[in-house]
């Protein structure tokens, strides 16, 4: 018996088709259809009635589906409870993330990862979109905000805090600003998903809605970032995308008492009984680097 064969008969199903099991496998379609075709002839019945949009399972081809990913979890099993113990951490990882988590920070944990386990390759896939790390066959997820799928593992590494920065250029000829109400008298550059009429702000004392006049909408976060290092007014950025250009003098953080949105970031992976190397050394590394650029 072909046990490739069967794991790609397995990944069709689970993934709805040839395309997206091919996709996610890394290999061409027309592979994964010789192979599934290989085996309904070794099996001598027809396993999948192929249509032009979707695969369906024939009666046969359920039973054989159930019985083959029984077989196959334990053969996973076996396997990752020795790597888990013995292997070096390589092969491909999948990664997700927000897209506007930062690039440095991003980065950095690319970085940090690959140099210090050469075997691992990662492909980083950024999206707002809420992935389905199983079916769409993803290791780790890097997430804000509350978390909704409790069948996941959540590791919480921080806080990203979004807050007030301004270029020194702008602050030298600007007006005073002592108090979020300040800034009815300032040009605000507006990143349209933290609010296009008000700005809420909070302080250890409370929150403060702040109207804003929308002159200037964006709804592309690097865009904001690149106009307030202009000199073009004040944005809302978050703080760990700032460090470097507050440590050089680029950008100035102000009204340092006030923040605007503040979501929990958590690693988010799949449960299972053995973690393979590549994802438990990638969480290890991740967590440590963004507790660094968060807050706690």
């Amino acid at each position: 018996m072909d046990i490739n064969e069967a794991a790609v008969f397995v990944k069709v199903v689970e993934a709805g088709g040839f395309s997206a099991a091919a996709r996610q496998m890394g290999l061409p379609t027309s592979t994964v259809s010789q192979r599934v075709a290989r085996l309904e002839k070794r099996l001598g019945v027809t396993l999948l009635q192929r249509t032009t949009r979707q695969v369906k399972l024939t009666d046969v081809g359920e039973l054989f589906y159930r019985h083959a990913t029984v077989g196959l979890d334990h053969l996973n099993e076996a396997e990752a409870a020795v790597t888990a113990t013995t292997g070096e951490p390589c092969g491909l990882l999948r990664v997700t993330a927000p897209t506007d988590l930062g690039d440095a920070l991003l980065a950095a944990i690319i970085r940090r990862v690959r140099q210090a386990h050469l075997g691992i390759k990662i492909e980083l896939v950024l999206t707002d979109r809420r992935v389905d790390l199983v079916g769409e066959g993803m290791d780790v997820a890097i997430r804000a905000g509350d978390l909704e799928d409790s069948s996941l593992v959540a590791k919480r590494v921080g806080m990203a805090c979004w807050a007030l920065f301004a270029s020194p250029d702008y602050l030298q000829g600007a007006p005073a600003l002592r108090h979020p109400d300040d800034l009815a008298e300032h040009d605000c550059v507006q990143f349209g998903s933290l609010g296009r009429e008000e700005w809420s702000l909070s302080d250890s004392t409370g929150r403060l809605r702040v109207p804003m006049d929308g002159r200037v909408v964006v709804n592309d976060f690097s865009v904001v970032r690149e106009m307030i290092l202009a000199g073009d007014g004040i944005g809302l950025l978050p703080t760990y995308d700032c460090r470097a250009e507050v440590e050089s003098g680029r950008l100035v953080r102000v009204l340092p008492d006030w923040h605007a949105r503040a979501d929990l970031i958590h690693l988010v992976y799949p449960w299972q009984r053995f973690v393979p190397p590549k994802l438990r050394a990638f969480i290890d590394i991740a967590a440590e680097e963004l507790k660094g650029w968060l807050a706690p």
